[in-house]
């Protein structure tokens, strides 16, 4: 066995092997809508049946006509009721294709909402590093495409098994005559099946090669059509450099797919022609036994439609099972996706968070390199967190001050080390309820393009429906007067993305991420660069309830102005990875380090 034929062997085994992609799917279907599902299956069992019955009333309208010709008569009152058949025929298969649209269409619905919540659930488990990878972004990238996509695999289930009812009963009447002029059909068509089956997967190949420039695309067009870019888009004039690089990539997207649509239409051009001398083939032996007597001309009629309709439900019943399988190797993304497991994961029996916090955080020789990479990121850090302290985490960019944050709250496992929370583990801690207790703004925190209340309460999905909360959470964000500027209140939508959505400044959209951490009522707060979109007079008042927001809480504060971090109670200061040095402002001004060299110089810049 050649290399070439290996390969061959090796996709045939991948395609079969993508057939178990099916079930999980199946479930999925059934646990959707399976009332619809029974009810389109019914449909089909009995639309399916309907060619052959036709055929067998229109031997009978034949056989008389040419009766009746042969030796004039009246006309029959059979023909009326025949003709009154084949019309009922018509006028079921009508309406039981309404009926299979409507079914579909309701099922199609229901199983593309099902599959969708599933992906959002399963994503929202899993662990934030799996995001900041490039080939799971590329997994999850095509595991989003598929839930929507595959929804035309509903249609092709319910056709396959239409058209294997359908294949049933035509063959039976050609078996029942001949059973070789079936064979020779079959045969002819195989080929047609094992084509379209191997272009199906080359098809699957294709559109995964494809994945990485097919986001570069919709990361090129969102750079020159969404509003983030829009002033450097015009300012630096990019708009010639996105779309001639949007050119560039879309090209090579359309070789690729022009020259593997080239090679399947020769390929299975050529295989139909030796499908259609099949049926011609057995055509020409109908018409031979006719002519010398051993057939009726209704009995012609009859087998050459049923002939024409086995070849044609062949072919469609193998273009769809191939169809099938094309979707099944597109599966395998979806598949692969809800079978990756979080690392961060609760144990079994875990415990709930404290409430409140007794004795506070500590670290312990803690390590962290990101998966796959041997560069420690934090470096054998120990670091005592009391209860209500205030702490402000200093350092140069690529320190580790946010990778620590996400340590602590449970968005990455230290690579070595542990994390102790009032003694314990975090790992013996329930994942959610601990994050219930850290209420977190993160520097780049979301701006949710949703309406002002929902902004606020996403903070507290526990307690949204409570109004009091909701105004505590207004009053002492700050974000009260902002609210009462807006048209419609706490019900303005906010964003330029739907309509009659307002946009807001840094500053003003900080104050509802401030409101969200009141509506969290939470027993750790953690800023994260909290003044970096802010004014003068915004960071002033931010820092002017700094004290009121941590009051009784462990605060962790990272900034890079120190106007800002001489508030807290102790300064941490992160150099390569470790802990360099730790005190107050005063003390570690007084020492004339890392800190003292970095505030002197931020210092002499507004002298």
């Amino acid at each position: 066995m050649n290399r070439r034929q290996k390969l061959q062997l090796a996709a045939w085994k991948e395609r079969l092997d993508a057939l178990k992609n099916l079930p999980p799917v199946l479930r999925i279907l059934w646990r959707s809508g399976s009332k619809l599902m029974i009810a389109a299956m019914s449909l089909r069992a009995l639309i399916a049946v309907l060619p052959f019955a036709s055929l067998c009333i229109a031997k009978r309208i034949v056989d008389l006509i040419v009766a009746a010709i042969r030796h004039p008569q009246p006309v029959p009152h059979e023909i009326w009721y025949l003709l009154a058949a084949e019309f009922t025929i018509g006028a079921l298969g009508v309406v039981l294709s309404r009926g299979i649209e409507y079914c579909d269409g309701r099922m199609a619905d229901r199983f593309s909402r099902e599959l969708t919540v599933r992906v959002m659930e399963h994503a929202a488990t899993l662990d934030l590093e799996s995001f900041e990878d490039p080939t799971f972004y590329d997994k999850l990238d095509r595991a989003r495409v598929q839930a929507c996509d595959r929804v035309g695999m509903l249609h092709e289930f319910g056709t396959l098994f239409q058209q294997s009812i359908t294949l049933i009963s035509l063959s039976a009447g050609i078996i029942a005559f001949s059973p070789w002029l079936f064979a020779l059909i079959a045969i002819t068509i195989f080929p047609v099946f094992i084509g379209e089956s191997h272009f199906a997967f080359l098809g699957y190949s294709l559109a995964y090669s494809l994945t990485p420039l097919r986001r570069e695309l919709d990361y090129l067009r969102d750079l020159g059509t969404k509003k983030e870019g829009a002033k450097e888009l015009k300012v630096f004039g990019l708009a010639n450099f996105l779309s001639s690089r949007f050119t560039s990539v879309y090209d090579e997207v359309i070789h690729r797919n022009r020259r593997m649509a080239g090679r399947r239409f020769r390929t299975t051009s050529l295989l139909a022609l030796v499908a259609s001398l099949g049926y011609y083939g057995a055509y020409v032996l109908l018409v031979l036994k006719t002519f010398r007597g051993d057939l009726t001309i209704g009995t012609l009629t009859m087998l050459s439609g049923a002939l024409a309709g086995c070849s044609n439900q062949i072919q469609l019943l193998f273009g769809s099972f191939a169809v099938i399988a094309d979707h099944a190797l597109f599966l395998s993304d979806l598949v692969e996706f809800f079978a990756v497991k979080p690392r961060v994961q609760n144990i079994e029996a875990p415990l709930p968070a404290p409430r409140p916090i007794r004795h506070g955080f500590e670290f312990r020789n803690v390590s962290f390199a990101y998966r796959g990479s041997r560069r420690l990121v934090l470096n054998n850090i120990n670091l005592r967190i009391g209860a209500g302290e205030r702490i402000a985490l200093v350092g140069e960019n690529g320190q580790g001050k946010t990778t620590l944050v996400k340590l602590l709250t449970r968005l990455y496992e230290p690579t070595s080390g542990q994390i102790l929370l009032d003694g314990v583990d975090l790992r013996e801690y329930d994942v959610d309820d601990l994050r219930r207790e850290i209420g977190v703004i993160f520097q780049d925190f979301m701006r949710y393009d949703l309406t002002v209340r929902e902004n606020i309460t996403v903070g507290g999905l526990d307690v949204a429906s409570d109004p009091d909360r909701l105004g505590y959470a207004v009053r002492k964000s700050g974000a009260h007067e902002l609210i009462e500027r807006l048209p419609h209140g706490l019900d303005q939508m906010l964003g330029r993305r739907f309509e009659d959505g307002v946009d807001l400044s840094g500053g003003e959209w900080q104050k509802f991420a401030l409101a969200r951490m009141y509506m969290r009522d939470a027993g750790v707060l953690i800023l994260d660069e909290p003044a970096a979109a802010l004014d003068p007079i915004a960071e002033y008042e931010l820092f002017k309830r700094f004290a009121e927001l941590t009051e009784g809480k462990i605060a962790l504060l990272i900034s890079h102005r120190f106007s800002t971090v001489r508030m807290a109670d102790r300064i941490v200061v992160l150099h390569n990875g470790t802990l360099h040095e730790e005190g107050t402002h005063q003390q570690l001004l007084a020492r004339k380090g890392r800190y003292a060299g970095m505030f002197e110089l931020q210092a002499s810049s507004y002298k």
